[in-house]
């Protein structure tokens, strides 16, 4: 099994809570919402060979989620 790098979400050195940033109803928070529960990525997750050497990846969901913005 691939090792991913964690993903944090929370907050960070700016007083911002990315969890807060996308907006219910938005594109933004479909778009996540089929990445997080809809698309079958496990392909991907097959070609990570970090499973003992190297660094962690960062998982590929992160990688096609929009971007937060600022409000």
């Amino acid at each position: 099994m691939a090792r991913f790098n964690p993903i944090h979400k929370g907050l960070k050195l700016l007083p911002v809570d990315f969890d807060r940033q996308v907006i219910p109803g938005s594109f933004e928070h479909a778009l996540c919402h089929l990445v997080d529960h809809e698309l079958d990525l496990s392909a991907f997750h097959k070609r990570y060979k970090s499973d003992d050497e190297g660094a962690p990846a960062y998982d590929p969901a992160v990688l096609i989620r929009p971007r937060y913005r600022a409000l």
